[in-house]
């Protein structure tokens, strides 16, 4: 049974106006298992008009802060409760393994019960100003209609921490899923009214980017774009943002360096490369797929990380046993086949993998893969692939590894392996990306914000930074003299 989605527009499940619909198939299988709606301009525009009434006429504008953590609160639990299912959903849209999306799925709970509690934490200041009789004080209030643009990979963890503060800080939503895997986004929507979110705040449109994601990104009625994906449709999304002057955050991955030390625990090491790079098969924006390794401990790490590659259990991503499972898009697998050529023309060697993997139910499987690339100017070094294939550079000063780690037009996440405290502190400080982990990688928390530079992007999501984003200050000038106010012209 192939499953038929609808959009979610204004508190109703409507098909595309047209009746366009689009496919999404299994990775795992190859297989055809779901449809959603191709959105029209009109469709668009229409879940637009219907969070904006919500912003500014429905009965989401008149709550108090603390009710909206209520139905925040409520969201959370329901969807713990939901982890289960929403996780085999997500597992076969996008063939991740269930033991993440399901678990995933549960600990983004703990997201929106952090943005629920900080929902009547938002407030503005008292202003000690340098003017006789009066009074000055700031308010932060809503921006209006956000358009939250999220891809598949990580899709749940993504739309929360969208959602999390806009909702909190009182604006309201367009969601724009992937065209690649919207089903679990909309499993997600049937739980909004449940928590008591009225109609019309939360709206959910799937399409491809032209027109649904254009139509969004440049309506008059958008305050705010938070776009996480490429930097193609990113300056695509910069350039829509001039048509309404909105505000843009955006999340655009990177090609994270991995720095391992010669007295870094190698155990440790090994392990968090291994999470790094081919946890979620390298599907991650995150991923640490730039390996940057002191010579005189880089082949006795690239003797444990082969072994481990080539001991990879892949298959089934339903299973628990199984520990990676396919990619989700053939332009993926194919970019990636393009990329390993290439570096090889250019001088680098496969220590393992390099190709689909083979004896899977479908051909959507790759490889474990390792690059020892004797340059740093080989093109695999800085390219986002999106899978599991990790670039190895070796290094032999501290300033050398500085500067391969700073060496790229990415700037998202770094990783850091070394037992001296002082290193790590001048390391973590000078190594150029929004996250730096030290002797672990890929830890998250709803405290943390998160967020790039460079081409890795702008703006911060999680953490209390991330509410103050949607939010704007207001100024407030009151006159406390019980005196007439004086006139600018001379009487007559």
């Amino acid at each position: 049974m192939v499953q038929d989605y609808r959009m979610l527009i204004g508190g109703d499940w409507v098909p595309a106006s047209d009746g366009g619909t689009f496919e999404s198939f299994n990775p795992a299988t190859g297989e055809v298992w779901a449809t959603a709606p191709e959105a029209t301009a009109e469709d668009v525009d229409r879940a637009v008009r219907a969070a904006h009434a919500a912003c500014y006429e429905g009965p989401w504008a008149r709550m108090t802060a603390t009710e909206r953590g209520h139905c925040l609160r409520r969201l959370a639990d329901l969807l713990a409760d939901k982890s289960e299912s929403f996780g085999e959903i997500e597992t076969r849209d996008t063939g991740k393994m269930l033991k993440e999306t399901r678990w995933q799925a549960k600990y983004i709970a703990e997201f929106l019960h952090f943005f629920a509690g900080a929902a009547d934490k938002i407030h503005g200041d008292t202003l000690p100003i340098d003017k006789p009789d009066m009074f000055v004080f700031t308010e932060r209030e809503p921006l209006g209609v956000i358009a939250a643009v999220v891809p598949w990979n990580s899709q749940m963890f993504l739309t929360a921490v969208k959602i999390g503060p806009a909702l909190a800080a009182g604006n309201t939503v367009v969601l724009k899923t992937s065209e690649f895997a919207p089903a679990v986004i909309l499993e997600f929507g049937r739980l909004f009214a449940q928590a008591g979110i009225p109609d019309g705040v939360i709206n959910i449109v799937t399409g491809h980017g032209d027109p649904c994601g254009k139509v969004l990104t440049t309506h008059p009625l958008v305050a705010r774009i938070s776009f996480t994906g490429g930097p193609v449709a990113a300056r695509h999304i910069v350039r829509n943002s001039a048509e309404n002057f909105a505000e843009v955050s955006l999340e655009l991955g990177g090609k994270s360096p991995f720095i391992v030390f010669e007295d870094a625990d190698l155990e440790s090491a090994v392990n968090g490369s291994v999470s790094g790079i081919f946890a979620a098969s390298g599907q991650s924006c995150v991923a640490g797929s730039r390996l940057i390794v002191h010579e005189d401990v880089a082949d006795a790490f690239l003797e444990k990380m082969v072994g481990v590659a080539n001991e990879a259990r892949i298959g089934d991503p339903m299973l628990d046993e199984t520990e990676m499972g396919p990619l989700c898009t053939y332009g993926q697998l194919e970019n990636i086949e393009r990329q390993l050529a290439r570096a090889v023309e250019q001088g680098g060697r496969i220590l393992c993998g390099g190709k689909r993997a083979e004896g899977q139910a479908s051909d959507m499987f790759f490889e474990p893969t390792i690059v020892d690339c004797p340059r740093p100017d080989l093109e695999i070094v800085d390219t986002e692939l999106f899978g599991p294939v990790l670039s190895v550079l070796r290094f032999r000063t501290e300033e050398e590894a500085l500067r391969l780690a700073n060496d790229t037009v990415h700037g998202l996440a770094a990783g850091i392996f070394t037992r001296d405290g002082a290193r790590a502190l001048r390391m973590s400080r000078a190594v150029r990306a929004g996250i730096v982990w030290v002797n672990t990688y890929r830890a998250v928390s709803p405290i943390a914000e998160f967020g790039g530079m460079k081409n890795s992007g702008y703006g911060r999501e999680s953490g209390f930074q991330a509410i103050h984003d949607y939010t704007r200050p207001k100024t407030v000038w009151m006159n406390t003299s019980s005196e007439p106010l004086g006139s600018q012209f001379v009487a007559r």
